[in-house]
């Protein structure tokens, strides 16, 4: 463990067990979005990595157009 990591757990025995359950579940809710995300994200790779080849290819072909920021 971290030393920063060991302060927030230390500074964060000294709340109320209220707010300490509060912090928990959000810390254990974050972890687990960030866990699932990391899955999306792998299990994407392949379709991620077809949508690239794609826009590279079309942009080779000279269908695409050059982004006007002010038109957004």
């Amino acid at each position: 463990m971290t030393k920063l990591l060991e302060k927030a757990f230390k500074d964060a025995s000294k709340l109320p067990q209220i707010e300490q359950n509060a912090l928990a579940k959000w810390i254990l809710q974050e972890l687990e979005a960030e866990r699932k995300w990391d899955e999306t994200f792998a299990e994407s790779e392949d379709i991620l990595g077809q949508l690239a080849d794609k826009a590279l290819e079309a942009h080779s072909q000279g269908k695409t157009k050059q982004l006007d920021i002010d038109m957004l």
